[in-house]
């Protein structure tokens, strides 16, 4: 099952369980693409709060970051039924709250790499006692290997939490444990059609590659915490907010592409762990 009718059957939980990540084929239909786009191409929020991230390598990523998913239609799929559902059951059953959104810029030659990292490698940081969190990343361009998709460890979110560090503008994982899990672990590259989505439990070592093709590589990300996790410190990203859930038809349905009151632009300046994620 994909699109409106996608739900988490327990062959789907199982391997989640297993490999630490799920893909969702055609979990967008085209029109949803569409309006996303056009939400965030033609609005002066994304450009004047993005920011440019450092991957050491003389390329950069460009990210836009909000804490709240507010009424927009980037808003409407972030609260979708189809959306919180899957993470709910994925995450137990526990009540779940938007932690942020985030635009990730590709852009055609000069896109930057991800370093090896765990999303709770920063989400520690900011007060986040448990490994309850989830990422969808959402893909509105192809991404494949040649414009820098995803690479995942197959299983590692079982590893627990790995040591993290700055490098240039990055948080990332301790390279010689990275290296050596390297050799026992199957290397995944996730490419996706517009659409596709891969789910991810926040252990899951993930990195990405420079995009050296003449495509951009846009992608969409919406990350959910529990409530029962809730932070123990105020930081840049929100502590529990209840989420309110939409039909999934709210989607076509939001005309907003403008209006983003409420969702709060993160100022990289204000960032705990780093200047991104």
């Amino acid at each position: 099952m994909s699109g409106d009718n996608f739900e988490i059957t327990e062959e789907r939980l199982k391997e989640f369980n297993d490999n630490g990540f799920i893909i969702v084929k055609g979990f967008f239909d085209a029109e949803e693409i569409r309006k996303l786009k056009k939400c965030f191409e033609d609005t002066e929020e994304v450009v004047n709060n993005k920011m440019k991230v450092d991957d050491s390598l003389g390329k950069e990523v460009n990210l836009t970051v909000w804490s709240h998913p507010g009424n927009d239609v980037t808003g409407m799929a972030a609260r979708s039924e189809k959306v919180t559902n899957a993470v709910e059951k994925l995450l137990g059953g526990s009540e779940i709250y938007h932690y942020h959104g985030k635009l990730i810029q590709k852009n055609a030659k000069s896109g930057g790499t991800f370093l090896w990292h765990q999303d709770y490698g920063y989400w520690y940081k900011n007060g986040c006692l448990f490994p309850e969190m989830i990422t969808v990343f959402l893909a509105l361009d192809k991404c494949e290997k040649a414009n820098g998709c995803l690479k995942v460890l197959k299983g590692s979110h079982k590893c627990g939490r790995i040591q993290h560090s700055m490098v240039a503008g990055q948080t990332a994982a301790d390279i010689d444990r990275v290296r050596e899990l390297k050799k026992k672990l199957d290397l995944v590259y996730v490419e996706l059609d517009p659409g596709d989505a891969l789910i991810f439990h926040c252990n899951l070592l993930h990195c990405s590659g420079a995009n050296e093709s003449d495509r951009r590589r846009w992608a969409y990300l919406m990350c959910y915490n529990t409530r029962n996790n809730n932070p123990v410190k105020v930081h840049h990203h929100p502590c529990y907010t209840p989420l309110l859930k939409v039909p999934n038809s709210a989607i076509k349905e939001c005309e907003n592409y403008t209006d983003f009151t409420g969702k709060k632009f993160m100022d990289p300046k204000e960032s705990s762990t780093s200047k991104a994620k």
